[in-house]
Parts: C-alpha cells; structure tokens; sequence
C-alpha cells in the first residue's frame, strides 16, 4: 500500500494540498509587481534570491472570497520545470495519507479539472489539487516572458 506526504494549506474556509515533491518552499508573501494586461488573478511577480518568479493568487483563480492586508503565505512549486508562486491564506501541515484515505475526484473532476482526489482525515476533507491542470500553457508562456 503507498501512501503519498503532502502540504496542506488554508483557501477561504477549505483546506487544500499538493504533494510536496513539487513544493520547493514555502514563503511569507509581501506582495509581487504586477504586470500590465495580465488576469487578475495573477498577483505579479517577485524577486526571489535573484530569480523571477511569477505569483497566482488561487482564492481569485477559484473565485473564492480574499481579505486585503491580511499576511498571506507562496508556495513556491515546481511545474513544468518552472517555478510558480501560489498565495495562499495559511500553510497548515504537512501529511502524510494512506491510499485508503485517498478517494478518486471522478464526478468533481469532470466539472473541475484542477481537483485530482479528495483526502479523508479525521472528518476532514482535503481538496487535493492537480498542479499540471492548474496552470495552463498560457500562464506557464507568460512567466517565461516575465
């Protein structure tokens, strides 16, 4: 039986992870520069130790409600052999789940291509994303511009 470690993290009032083979940090976010005529989800980008990195806030990519000037924390993951910033409410844990634990998105999936499965904890539910789906060649382009 494999089991699989992953970082949760706070959006709104949901929890979500990723697994943290793509996780390469995790930052206290300041704010990035934004870029003209990007979506308004895309926060900008950030200097990061001398690498440009362009940040998404993912409560406005899944048009979840956002507090303004609140700390805020990136990840700072790896897709597509490129490195992204993910702004999110909090980083909670990081955990470990059983494939037992793990339960296959098929029905949300279908009507939401960034979900890859659902994690059962306790009587908690994580959202479990899929980062290839997440970003599209566009926005990958994008931060190669940047």
């Amino acid at each position: 039986m494999s089991s699989e470690q992953l970082v949760v993290f706070q959006l709104a009032t949901a929890e979500y992870a990723i697994p943290i083979s793509q996780v390469k940090e995790i930052i206290r976010y300041n704010g990035a520069t934004k870029i003209p005529t990007t979506p308004e989800y895309m926060e900008g980008i950030i200097n990061l130790r001398g690498k440009v990195i362009s940040v998404v806030d993912l409560s406005g990519k899944f048009a979840l409600p956002t507090e303004k000037g609140v700390a805020k924390q990136a990840l700072i993951i790896e897709v597509a052999g490129r490195e992204v910033g993910l702004v999110v409410d909090e980083v909670t844990e990081v955990i470990r789940l059983e494939e037992t634990e793990v339960e296959a998105a098929n029905d949300l999936a279908q009507s939401n291509v960034f979900i890859k499965a659902i994690g059962k904890v306790d009587k908690r539910l994580l959202i479990i994303l899929d980062l290839s789906n997440l970003f599209t060649e566009e926005m990958l382009a994008m931060k190669a511009a940047g």
